[in-house]
């Protein structure tokens, strides 16, 4: 009885992730006596999210050894592809603002699906999106370079085009790059040196780290179920209409498809079927919220809940289908 037990909660533990915290948010608007400690509970979200994910990444360099960590051919082509999308979706809404013509004004008047399909594309790889190829039998270290080349990548592609789209903000280079840096730096960079001094200093426990190859999937769990939590949140509050709502939940499902299916054909022909797609379609998507807020329109945030539902759902049949074969 306890074997199959555990053998559900493994098939099914991102589904009861993603109804747990969709559930959860759903339980407290409807009970008024408990939104006075709403904001302490959002900051017990906001600051418990960080952790999980600097544990997740670290658990999965712990396993990797520093010099299985080298570019593959997919990446390039990975790369390309999440770059040039993103710097034709934006080229789009920047030369729509500076032109007079109908295209430009029917850009303009959709420019949050614009730059919601800009989130979905340009948004980093997962630092758990480790923990999910390991799972389906895919090379983690592949994906953990990935994460880590897109990540940089992104720190300076984005402060590029964020002054040209939101020139009244006054947002410099210098200070849109320092702070992707500053969030980047301590999620993804930190682990990293933190596994390898662990490796050469501390032998022992490093082998017991290495040694718990579930621990970071049910951390990841518990993040997936905050982060849903906070995306129906966003949803909930967006203060747009029903037809905004769909355009930008289609948009991102489309985004999702997309890149899932790319990253898939672009991996096949190295081998790396399943790091290439995942490295490519899960998505970094606590990160992207906050971009989405703080560089563009705060609806655009919206978008990185709903592809938080789409890639989960996408990962749940992923991992149902490779544990009943």
């Amino acid at each position: 009885m306890k074997g199959k037990l555990l053998k559900f909660l493994k098939d099914w533990m991102l589904v009861i992730g993603m109804i747990s915290g969709a559930g959860a948010y759903l339980i407290y608007m409807q009970i008024p006596a408990i939104h006075t400690a709403g904001p302490v509970l959002e900051t017990i979200c906001r600051k418990t999210q960080p952790i999980l994910l600097f544990l997740m990444l670290f658990i999965s360099f712990s396993r990797i050894e520093p010099r299985q960590l080298r570019p593959h051919r997919w990446h390039l082509s990975d790369l390309l592809i999440q770059l040039s999308a993103f710097i034709l979706l934006s080229g789009a809404v920047i030369w729509a603002m500076h032109s007079s013509s109908a295209a430009a004004a029917w850009i303009l008047r959709h420019r949050v699906l614009f730059e919601s399909a800009m989130l979905c594309m340009i948004c980093p790889t997962a630092t758990a999106c480790a923990v999910v190829t390991g799972k389906l039998g895919g090379d983690m270290s592949q994906v953990v370079m990935y994460t880590i080349i897109i990540n940089l990548a992104v720190s300076v592609v984005v402060p590029l085009t964020v002054p040209m789209l939101y020139p009244q903000a006054d947002i410099t280079f210098i200070a849109a790059f320092s702070r992707i840096l500053a969030k980047v730096f301590p999620l993804l960079i930190l682990p990293c040196l933190t596994a390898w001094a662990v490796r050469y200093l501390m032998p022992r426990f490093h082998k017991w780290i290495a040694s718990k190859i579930n621990m970071s999937f049910y951390l990841w769990s518990v993040a997936l179920t905050l982060a849903i939590l906070m995306s129906t949140r966003a949803i909930i509050h967006s203060n747009c209409s029903i037809w905004t709502l769909t355009g930008i939940a289609l948009v991102s499902l489309i985004c999702c498809a997309f890149q899932f299916r790319i990253g898939r054909r672009i991996g096949s022909k190295s081998g790396s079927r399943i790091e290439a797609s995942q490295a490519f379609g899960q998505k970094n998507t606590v990160f992207g919220i906050w971009m989405g807020y703080t560089f563009w329109n705060p609806l655009v945030s919206v978008a990185g809940g709903f592809y938080t539902i789409w890639h989960n759902i996408h990962n749940t049949r992923q991992l149902y289908k490779h544990n009943k074969q």
